[in-house]
């Protein structure tokens, strides 16, 4: 069984979270654990090629420490790298135990963000432990403090060595259906490289010449097409709209490029228009045929929606409305 550590502070001689994952350290070397530990804050200028390290491990520790405010940047580095290079189906084979002491407010936020991107990330979670250490002194010398983390360790190699599942979590469902992301194809070398033209302030100035260049050369070609995008699907939702009494709502529909379709309700009275406007209650996205197949009666908002073909964001009550504000398929 291999181990690795993630420490994700700043590697001050009196912090309690390296207390903390020293003794952890030691409790699973007695079980004959191999452990491995990265220390973030040295390998900064490596963070997006750490999560190649996982391949070996059969459970990670994430250890950081609140100093201020949040996991700190090392560790939120590290969970973005695990992202974006991550190979997720490796990741979701591997138990995470994160440990995050505090020396002001925020321990226990500290310790849930890393449970959920873990998460989100695929992973499997597991009991960690948190606390309020103002002085390493103070859990060094204390007994019930050290058993407790002892225990931990203890809880995370029995759960390992187990392979004890855990039920489905709510942020699985996100990632699939909401969360989408583009899949990089890129080496976090290759990113680096992007990254570099991107602060090439000549470069980008160019970029930004020659973008405008085939703007302002396109724009009459596409002057009709616009002229009917801007009334696409309005007359569709003016003749089907049926008013409920107590639903009111704006909607921000985006069907790719251009200005996005909003729909303002509010009892009775409905407009609908192409347009942005201070405040949407509801964002939501799809192409334009999956906007096609619903104004056919071939679809409905909510149906797009578990099918993938449209992401939302808001209150899931405000889509189910849109269906009987607009049924075209009746």
């Amino acid at each position: 069984m291999q181990i690795n550590i993630y420490y994700g502070g700043r590697g001050l001689m009196d912090d309690p979270t390296l207390f903390c994952v020293g003794k952890m350290q030691e409790v699973l070397e007695e079980l004959r654990v191999t452990v491995e530990t990265y220390n973030l804050y040295e390998l900064k200028n490596t963070i997006t090629t750490l999560p190649q390290t996982l391949k070996n491990a059969d459970g990670i520790i994430l250890a950081t420490t609140v100093e201020w405010h949040g996991i700190g940047g090392y560790m939120q580095q590290f969970l973005d790298a695990c992202w974006l290079y991550g190979d997720k189906e490796l990741i979701s084979r591997i138990y995470m135990c994160p440990v995050v002491m505090a020396t002001t407010y925020g321990e226990r936020e500290g310790k849930l963000h890393l449970s959920e991107a873990w998460e989100i990330l695929g992973g499997i979670p597991c009991n960690g432990v948190c606390g309020y250490i103002l002085d390493s002194t103070v859990i060094e010398n204390n007994s019930d403090y050290i058993n407790i983390i002892e225990r931990t360790a203890e809880g995370l190699y029995r759960t390992i060595n187990q392979h004890i599942p855990s039920l489905p979590a709510s942020n699985h469902a996100v990632k699939q259906k909401i969360s989408i992301t583009k899949n990089i194809d890129l080496t976090p070398q290759e990113s680096e490289q992007l990254s570099q033209y991107a602060s090439d302030e000549i470069y980008v100035q160019r970029q930004k010449e020659d973008i405008q260049e085939l703007t302002t050369l396109f724009r009459d070609m596409m002057s009709s097409e616009e002229k009917d995008d801007e009334s696409m699907f309005i007359k569709d939702l003016k003749n089907t709209y049926q008013p409920q009494a107590g639903m009111t709502g704006c909607y921000k529909i985006s069907l790719g490029n251009g200005m996005p379709l909003t729909i303002a309700v509010t009892d009775s009275d409905m407009n609908c228009f192409y347009g942005d406007v201070d405040r949407y209650d509801m964002e939501l996205q799809m192409p334009v045929d999956c906007m096609n197949e619903i104004v056919s009666g071939r679809m409905t908002f909510q149906r797009a929606f578990y099918a993938g073909d449209m992401t939302m964001k808001g209150d899931f009550k405000l889509l189910r409305n849109l269906d009987i504000l607009f049924p075209f398929g009746v």
